[in-house]
């Protein structure tokens, strides 16, 4: 058996489990608000900067539009979003929040942060230790990304 095959000894099962569990972690809390985790990283792109072009959340999210498409369309149905066309390019469509979608904001905030905090309070990792833990991702995620 090669050690560098053996599941343990794997970088990539690490943040694999990571992602999964952090985004079951999120789910009562996004639940709650009727979304899914998804939906709120869409929710947080437009949260910073509204009526944005599918493509551009698209890029934000490292993601294909053929995959937020049918999340915007879900979202749209749901009251959260709208979507019209562009106005100076016809076949760009723009996404913007609806009053529902702005108040999600409010209601997360309320919710999200602490109950993320309380999540981990038993995790030897601390507040004071993410932006390092950004950096370091952040540097796995523009060396893999195309």
């Amino acid at each position: 058996m090669h050690a560098e095959l053996q599941l343990d000894n794997q970088i990539c099962f690490r943040l694999y489990t990571a992602a999964r569990l952090v985004t079951q972690a999120y789910t009562p809390m996004l639940t709650a608000l009727g979304i899914t985790y998804p939906q709120y990283l869409v929710l947080m792109v437009l949260w910073e900067k509204d009526d944005q072009p599918v493509n551009d959340i698209a890029h934000r999210l490292l993601l294909e539009t053929n995959t937020v498409t049918p999340l915007l369309q879900r979202m749209e149905k749901l009251g959260i979003v709208s979507r019209k066309k562009g106005e100076l390019d016809k076949r760009q469509q723009i996404v913007s929040l609806t009053k529902k979608g702005k108040a999600l904001e409010e209601e997360a905030f309320a919710t999200i942060p602490s109950g993320w905090d309380q999540q981990l309070s038993a995790c030897p990792l601390k507040q004071e230790d993410y932006p390092r833990l950004e950096q370091e991702l952040d540097s796995i995620i523009n060396t893999l990304k195309k």
